[in-house]
Order: C-alpha cells, then sequence, then structure tokens
C-alpha cells in the first residue's frame, strides 16, 4: 500500500469505529548493521559533535585481502596534501586558509550578519557581491544557478567527488516573526478554541519560547509554515534540484526536509500518536513479563494479549480478533512490535490514525475532538507532496535522502520516509532515511528498520549523522520538563554513531541490500568506516557505502576517497549572494567551532601551499 494511502486517511475524528489498532513511531530493528551518512560532515561534529583527530594512515596503496574474496584491501594517505588538493588553485588554497582563519575570531562570527549588511551598505550591491565571491560565498557556495555551478561540479566530478545540490536560499526572518509563524501553524484549531482539553503531551505541543526553530541550530536549515501556496513553491525548488541531480550525474543524490512540504501541526500530532502506541506495546509487554527484553524480542502471545486488551476495554473481543488477522500476522501465535507496527497499515480514516491509548482508563480516545476540513486537506497535501517528489527522484534516477529534523517531529519523519521506502525500494535504493546518532534511541531506530527491510525484502537506505540540533533539544527538554533525548557526551554520541555504522556494513555484508551515507567530516569515524569495509571486503565499486561533506570543508577527506574510488559526494549549495546571506552565517558559525577544535585542515593547506612554491609551482592549474 502506498505510503500517501497509509496516512491520507488521518483526520476525522471518529472514536467509536476502530477497526486496526494505529501505528506507533516505532521502527523495525534488525540484526544486521548499521551505516553512516553524510550529515557529520558540518563542523567534523556537523550535528554539534567536536572534531576527533584522526592517526595517520598510510598512502593510497592496495594489497591483497586474502581473507574473503581476494578483493584489494585500500589505504588512504589523509596527509598526503599533493592529492588532497590537486583540484585547488594557489588562490583557491589562499581563500580558504583566509576564510578559516576569519571564522575563528568571535567577534567576527558573533557579528557576521551585521557585519555582512554593514557592508552591503557601504560598498554597494555590486563591490559587496563581488567581495563574497572572493571570501566566504567562493569558499562554501557553488554559484547563482544551475548554469553557474556546472563549471565547479565538471571539476569535481573530473577528480572523483560527486554533487548533492542544495538550493540554499533561506527566509530572512526576525526571531518574532519566527515564533508567530510558528505558532500559527503548530496549533490547530481545536486546541485554540479550547486550550488543554485535549490529550496532548507538552513535548508535541509548540511552545513560543522555542518557536524560532533556528536557535541553537547551525548546520540545518529551518523551513517556516507560511501557506499552501509556499509549500508548493518549496516543492517546485525540490524538483529543480531532483532534475538537476539527475542532469549531472548517473547517480546522484538530492535533499529534502518535510518541514518546508506542508503544515508542522501533522508532523507534531503525529509523532504524538506514534510515540503513545509505542508506549502502548511497552505497557502489554510489561503485563507478559518482557519489559526488559530487547526491542525486537519482545514477543508477545498473541491469546494473552487479545485478552489483556478486551480487558482493559480497547475494544470488542470481536473487534480484537479482526485487528489480528491476515496473511502473515499472528500466524506464528507472537506479535512483535514490527507485527504491532504493520496494524495500521489498511487504516483509511483519518479518525482511527488519531485514536490514542490512554492507560488510565483503558480506552482510545481521540488525540484532538475536531479536526476541520482545511486541516485535512492540507494534511492530504503534504503527503501528496511527497510522494510527487519521490516520483521524480525515480523518473531522474536520483536517490533521495529525507533530512532528520528536531525529536518532537522525528517519529512522523522516520514512518512517513520509511512508508516511502517501502513503496520505492523494492528493485533499488531511492528513498535514504536520516539517523541522528547523538539520540539515545538512534541504534533501536536503526535495527528495527533494518529488520523490517529484511522481512518485506526492500532496499535499505540510511544516512548517517551525528545530530544537528543538540544545544536546542537539551533546553527545551529540561526548560518544558521531559527526558533529555540526546547522548550524555561527545564520546557517546562517537560510540553510538560506530555502532550503528558497524550495524548497518553487517547488514551490507550480509545481504547487499542495505546502502549508507556516512555523512562526516570526522577522520576517525571515516577511517572506522574503511577498516570495516577491508575487514568485510566490501568494494568501493559495490556503491553501498558512500561518503558525504559540505563544499568548502575538509577537502583532505572528500578527494582522497575520491580518487581512491569511494563512491564520495559534496553537498552543493548554490543561489544568488545576497539571499543566501542565513546560509553563509551559518558555515561562518559552524566553522569558528570546526577551527578552533582542530588546526589539522589549516595545517595542510598551508603545507600544500609551501609545498608547490618550493617546487616553484608559483603558477598552479588544475589539470582535468
Amino acid at each position: 500500500m502506498s505510503y500517501t494511502k497509509f496516512v491520507a486517511p488521518l483526520v476525522r475524528a471518529n472514536s467509536g469505529n476502530i477497526r486496526k489498532l494505529s501505528v506507533s513511531s516505532v521502527r523495525c530493528r534488525s540484526t544486521v548493521a548499521s551505516t553512516k551518512t553524510r550529515e557529520e560532515k558540518e563542523q567534523q561534529q556537523m550535528d554539534g559533535c567536536t572534531v576527533v583527530e584522526a592517526a595517520p594512515v598510510e598512502v593510497i596503496s592496495q594489497t591483497k585481502n586474502v581473507a574473503n574474496s581476494q578483493l584489494n584491501k585500500i589505504h588512504i594517505d589523509f596527509d598526503n596534501t599533493r592529492e588532497a588538493y590537486k583540484s585547488k588553485g594557489n588562490i583557491e588554497l589562499l581563500r580558504s586558509l583566509l576564510v578559516f582563519k576569519l571564522c575563528t575570531f568571535d567577534i567576527l562570527v558573533d557579528k557576521n550578519k551585521e557585519l555582512m549588511d554593514l557592508g552591503r551598505k557601504l560598498l554597494g550591491k555590486w563591490m559587496f557581491e563581488k567581495l563574497m565571491k572572493m571570501t566566504f560565498y567562493g569558499q562554501f557556495v557553488a554559484g547563482e544557478n544551475h548554469n553557474t555551478i556546472k563549471p565547479l561540479i565538471r571539476k569535481n566530478e573530473a577528480y572523483g567527488v560527486g554533487a548533492i545540490l542544495d538550493y540554499s536560499v533561506e527566509e530572512d526572518l526576525t526571531q518574532e516573526e519566527a515564533e508567530k509563524k510558528e505558532m500559527d501553524s503548530c496549533v490547530s484549531e481545536a486546541e485554540k478554541e479550547s486550550p488543554g482539553r485535549d490529550h496532548r503531551e507538552k513535548k508535541y505541543k509548540a511552545h513560543r519560547q522555542f518557536g524560532d526553530r533556528r536557535g541553537g541550530v547551525i548546520s540545518a536549515r529551518t523551513y517556516f509554515y507560511a501557506d499552501e501556496a509556499k509549500c508548493d513553491y518549496q516543492m517546485e525548488t525540490f524538483i529543480n534540484c531532483i532534475k538537476a541531480s539527475g542532469g549531472a550525474s548517473n547517480d546522484g543524490f538530492s535533499a529534502i526536509k518535510l518541514t518546508a512540504l506542508g503544515r508542522p501541526q501533522f508532523l507534531l500530532q503525529f509523532s504524538e500518536v506514534l510515540v503513545k502506541w509505542r508506549r502502548f506495546f511497552n505497557f502489554l509487554a510489561a503485563q507478559q513479563g518482557k519489559s526488559e527484553m530487547m526491542v525486537l524480542e519482545q514477543k508477545l502471545e498473541l491469546e494473552q494479549l487479545k485478552e489483556n486488551l478486551t480487558q482493559l476495554g480497547v475494544g470488542a473481543k470481536d473487534d480484537i480478533d479482526n485487528w489480528f488477522t491476515g496473511e502473515k500476522l499472528g500466524l506464528s501465535g507472537t506479535i512483535d512490535l514490527l507485527d504491532w507496527n504493520s496494524l495500521i497499515n489498511d487504516t483509511t480514516k483519518i479518525s482511527n490514525l488519531f485514536m490514542v491509548p490512554n492507560l488510565q482508563t483503558g480506552h482510545l480516545e481521540p488525540l484532538l475532538n475536531i479536526f476541520t476540513a482545511e486541516e485535512e486537506r492540507q494534511m492530504k497535501r503534504m503527503l501528496q507532496r511527497v510522494d510527487i517528489l519521490a516520483k521524480h527522484a525515480v523518473e531522474n534516477g536520483v536517490r533521495l535522502m529525507v533530512d532528520a529534523e528536531q525529536t518532537y517531529f522525528r517519529p512522523a519523519i522516520s514512518r512517513l520516509t520509511l512508508e516511502m521506502q517501502r513503496k520505492f525500494n523494492r528493485e533499488k535504493p531511492i528513498i535514504f532515511n536520516t539517523y541522528q546518532c547523538y539520540l539515545k534511541e538512534a541504534y533501536d531506530n536503526v535495527t528495527l528498520d533494518v529488520e523490517l527491510s529484511r522481512r518485506e525484502n526492500w532496499h535499505f537506505g540510511a544516512k548517517l549523522v551525528r545530530g544537528a540540533y543538540m544545544y536546542q533539544e537539551r533546553a527545551r527538554a529540561k526548560e518544558i520538563g521531559y527526558e533529555d533525548p540526546i547522548n550524555p557526551d561527545y564520546e557517546a554520541t562517537n560510540r553510538m554513531y560506530h555502532k550503528c555504522l558497524e550495524y548497518v556494513l553487517e547488514e551490507i555484508e550480509h545481504s547487499r541490500k542495505a546502502n549508507v551515507m556516512v555523512a562526516t567530516h570526522n577522520e576517525d569515524t571515516v577511517k572506522f568506516t574503511l577498516d570495516k569495509m577491508n575487514e568485510m571486503g566490501l568494494s568501493p565499486t559495490e556503491n553501498k557505502v558512500f561518503f558525504g561533506q559540505l563544499l568548502g570543508m575538509c577537502d583532505q577527506i572528500s578527494f582522497p576517497l575520491g580518487q581512491a574510488g569511494f563512491p564520495v559526494y559534496k553537498y552543493i549549495p548554490y543561489g544568488p549572494v545576497n539571499e543566501v546571506i542565513p546560509y553563509l552565517s551559518r558555515r561562518a558559525q559552524e566553522n569558528r567551532g570546526f577551527m578552533k577544535g582542530s588546526q589539522r585542515e589549516r595545517s595542510l593547506l598551508w603545507k600544500e601551499l609551501k609545498r608547490r612554491l618550493l617546487a616553484g609551482q608559483i603558477i598552479y592549474k588544475p589539470a582535468y
């Protein structure tokens, strides 16, 4: 069933007619491995985590892998500046050194927007844009439109580095404007009319003090809902990026955010429903004495489950018997979390999807008292936009990565992405979900989804990142009063990332149907991935493990990987100079932490520049 059909029924309240139980934000767990992605790219912590210095590696060389199928083991020397920067002219190296140095001055970074506004006024539009193209814009942005970015894309591809196009124009809102947009778009009509009367949890409600979702976030773009026309415009922008990516290469990627495609009220409400159903499953597992087991080991005895549900008053016995019928459901005599989730697949009424269990009363209750016809249309339209983008990705031979966002949106985003994967990943990996490894639940999320892909025989696709919202998430949890979802420290996040990555790599080794994007600027993580690939006999030419970094950052990682035959990609931002100022502002803030955390990239740039000057290469022009 299509994932659009799966949730398009999501909104009329009909508390009495519950044919099927709604699903939870649960994901399917597996026993195979995990992946890395490209989002770690930002700030070598890209997601708010600091850079870890890597131990030196051997030069690009190859030795026979005797253990497995005689594949060549590939070792990459990330200290070999000649290879790392052979695509850069001397002027480009000097620009990188200048920009990275400027990013270490707190006053310049803290006041970067004010300084850019002042520069625009003093220099005039033409001179300001010229100066930006010689510095920050030239370092982090590829050009103003699809045509002007082509030379850079061609040059990078000549050195083995692909492109993920990212139209980086952002709305420049004040904090007050952002808060107003968020509150208007996240509060339903029912909540406005009767605040506090619905069964809502505070984590999944909008709070004005955190209405500006840009706060504490420097490595991710934020979209605010204006109206349906704006969502259609943003969908068209994504479509243009998908088409451009398809035209630029045979195996391109494109990235989207679901908050750009519809009213976030839907994501909040659906997330809460999913979490409550997952919690209900945990409650039922505890009744059978299985609460301490690993997620997928919690197999509930079907007859006892039916009896418990009847005693709780969740439904009549005949109705409950109907829930657990189907070609496979319940045939083993037990129900696990994946079976539980599958109960939602045939839901046809939005009202049924928004019914949640009340553990105090034992009854199902509507999450909200009413949904307006307009709210229902908006929710369905969001699902239609997602479906349209997935179909364009298939038509253009482009893989579509769905970016992760805040944890109060995550369950809904992940579930909708999962439904897209079930529909579009049958023949090959088209849709990639993003897993934030700074979350305590990251490993469970990865393993559940991998296991579902194995049971249903579709291609699992993951992008592994550390996470971009750490400071905001912690502050919100503390102030509003719910458990901090983030791992306690950077080392715990690092361990989680490697644990998830290893799990996905093992799944690739096992079935060759899993795929992972290792999105990171962390050199140690890249080396960890290469070591595991060598151990498992995974060849880069299989195109199962991808690497990703941001344009203008960590070239000493991207280009050696590309020249050694690994599929590696740069996020390629583009857009008019004056309209990408918010993006450049974030890059400046991100690089402050990145450059203060490690002098490595600057030292390598200086090393290569000195080598060229001593070799008499005062004018160096890349050959490709």
